[in-house]
């Protein structure tokens, strides 16, 4: 069974692609990933993670300097598309309006019923070591690329926006890097 994954993971990299450069870039590294269909036809359901995860490492192959950075606008963008459109206006007011770490387990549990558009095959979890902190990891993350641009972004917009604008996400372990999860860890405070 194909594993799926949300289509803002190739949709928000093709704006940022449009935006930041040159048409004839664009188009390589979506035909690089076997994707220019979706120059044409862009993606308007769950899409195979395999084709995600295609995208973002032909770019970074295609522009290894630039390519975290624009993979990260991408990650931004996709969480500013979740705040604006499927997390409910009254939800993000009760959770800013929370102690941050409230708010963060409360994210955190929404993340995780939701955690398959993002993750498709791999495993979700989260762990709360104490503290102003908290761990996710993605097991077997079939979007891991060295330092996780994409996602480092998304839980930074989506933590800032909603439990503090006082931040930081890190990221140690990766699959790219022959981990078995990636590892993000989040500090507010």
């Amino acid at each position: 069974m194909t594993a799926l994954v949300g289509p803002n993971a190739v949709l928000q990299l093709a704006d940022v692609l449009r935006e930041r450069t040159p048409a004839s870039t664009m188009r390589a590294v979506f035909a690089a990933a076997g994707l220019a269909r979706y120059l044409e036809r862009p993606p308007q359901s769950m899409i195979d993670e395999a084709e995600a995860a295609a995208l973002h490492q032909a770019l970074l192959r295609a522009l290894p300097h630039a390519g975290p950075t624009l993979c990260a606008e991408a990650g931004t963008r996709t969480a500013d598309y979740l705040l604006a459109n499927r997390i409910p206006a009254f939800a993000q007011t009760l959770l800013r309006w929370l102690p941050a770490g409230i708010a963060a387990r409360l994210l955190v549990r929404a993340i995780a019923r939701h955690a398959w558009t993002f993750s498709g095959s791999g495993a979700f979890s989260a762990h709360f070591p104490g503290g102003q902190r908290m761990v996710l990891e993605i097991a077997h993350n079939p979007l891991a690329l060295p330092g996780c641009p994409w996602h480092c972004a998304v839980f930074t917009r989506l933590f800032t926006h909603l439990v503090s604008s006082h931040v930081r996400v890190t990221h140690g372990d990766c699959c790219a890097d022959g981990a078995e999860a990636c590892r993000f860890e989040i500090s507010w405070g």
